[in-house]
């Protein structure tokens, strides 16, 4: 039986590369677009979906995560108020 968690297209994504900043990271899902960040890359303002992929990819830190998601919470709950 194989391991669907570890096909390529479901784990070694933009999605889940720490490069990756999606355009909406509370609700990011493989289909949304984001930017690249990667240092070699940052240059060429590339624009990827989380389905996309490359040779750079290093997995992304739940803790990146939580920082990228807690960023927006903020803003959203400051713009209420």
């Amino acid at each position: 039986m194989i391991d669907l968690k570890r096909v390529t297209w479901q784990s070694e994504n933009c999605l889940s590369c720490k490069w990756f900043v999606p355009s909406d990271p509370l609700n990011a899902d493989i289909l949304i677009s984001g930017k690249c960040v990667h240092p070699s890359m940052i240059g060429y303002e590339l624009v990827v979906s989380g389905r996309d992929w490359c040779n750079l990819f290093e997995t992304i830190s739940q803790r990146q995560i939580d920082q990228m998601q807690g960023v927006v919470t903020e803003k959203e709950s400051s713009e209420k108020q």
